[in-house]
């Protein structure tokens, strides 16, 4: 199989869809691996760290999605990339759809078949390929929280761990899942007072088993989510439906309920946010202000720290990569019912029906398209 990588062209995006390391696997196997000439600088990998290993470099994207037979990226593709894609043509990417129709109505009049990281599962009901951007994307949240609590950025001008006389900033994580717990470890870590909801007593069973004394937990009722986001400096987003659309957990009404200058880190934006307040920002310029609260909300977080995060989903994402090359997309979903769950889109037919419900389209089983 041809497996072509372009590069990423979403703004601020610096990783890259394969790492010379699993072009390496991937030739290895027997395929042959295009990659889009400087794809990987931004995650410090040359060219010739691809040729090594056996890639061909080309010239133009236009080149890699003519050539490729199966397209491995990163980030959603934009609108020029859409039109780059063909009927059979494979798409293994995160595509976050549920909040982007024109994204979905792209893919569907394409004609390719598109396999989407973010709704892969595994055996323990985990999310093994958005799993490692949520640990990236968590950890990074109180870093660039901070960071927007400074005075000069329009925050409160609260430092997060304080100083002797003076108390620690009070940071709100909702959610308990991979993204709320690193970044409750790493609020916490910066010496901050922080508090995870979650609706889970299970969840909120284990993480005061683990992490007892290192962060408080609560029940995320709708009132006491309110209360504690009142008496909070930086309140971190976190939440995960997978494939579908966040849910808004708290309204601009609520927003002067809150303290002025509070920041707000919505690392659920790439599923439409769960501030009712949130849009999408770049790490260009990332921060706004409503009603005198500060919002973070860049939809590609991990991006900021490309060769870390390139790396550790280059890990994730090569098996599966190499299962799709080695039997063809339809074998391997049909193999791997955890694969299979990462099919949205096939020859004009959504088949992820957490996005159609949505969107409001119809799907289909994805059982039916594979044939078991």
């Amino acid at each position: 199989m041809k497996i072509g990588c372009p590069k990423e062209i979403k703004p601020q995006e610096f990783r890259v869809g394969m790492t010379p390391s699993a072009a390496g696997e991937a030739t290895g196997n027997g395929h042959q691996v295009l990659i889009e000439t400087g794809a990987g600088l931004g995650a410090g990998f040359t060219d010739a760290d691809y040729t090594a290993v056996g890639a061909k470099i080309l010239g133009t994207a236009n080149e890699v999605f003519d050539t490729a037979d199966m397209i491995v990226k990163v980030k959603e593709p934009q609108a020029v990339e859409r039109k780059m894609l063909r009927e059979g043509q494979i798409l293994f990417t995160y595509l976050h759809l549920a909040p982007d129709p024109e994204q979905t109505k792209d893919l569907l009049a394409s004609g390719a078949t598109c396999i989407a990281y973010e709704t892969v599962t595994d055996r323990n009901g985990g999310l093994p390929l958005l799993a490692p951007m949520s640990e990236v994307a968590g950890r990074l949240a109180p870093q660039v929280g901070a960071w927007t609590l400074q005075k000069a950025n329009g925050g409160r001008g609260v430092l997060m761990g304080g100083v002797p006389g003076v108390g620690p900033a009070r940071v709100l994580v909702i959610g308990g899942g991979v993204v709320g717990t690193h970044a409750a470890k790493i609020a916490a870590g910066m010496g901050a007072d922080v508090t995870v909801l979650d609706r889970s007593i299970p969840r909120l069973r284990y993480l005061d088993d683990v992490f007892g004394g290192t962060f408080k937990n609560s029940y995320a009722s709708a009132s006491n989510t309110i209360e504690l986001a009142r008496q909070a400096d930086m309140i971190i987003g976190a939440v995960l439906i997978p494939g579908a659309a966040a849910p808004k957990l708290i309204s601009k009404a609520q927003l002067k309920e809150l303290k002025p200058g509070a920041a707000l880190v919505d690392v659920a934006i790439d599923q439409g946010g769960c501030f009712e307040t949130s849009k999408a920002t770049t790490h260009q310029d990332p921060i706004y202000e409503v009603d005198g609260i500060m919002h973070y909300c860049v939809a590609n977080m991990p991006g900021a720290v490309a060769r870390t995060s390139t790396i550790a989903l280059g890990n994730a994402t090569m098996p599966f990569m190499l299962a799709l090359a080695n039997k063809g997309w339809k074998q391997a979903c049909a193999d791997d019912p955890h694969l299979l769950n990462g099919l949205n889109v096939h020859a004009g037919k959504l088949t992820y029906a957490a996005v159609g419900e949505a969107l409001g389209i119809a799907t289909v089983d994805p059982k039916t398209v594979v044939g078991i």
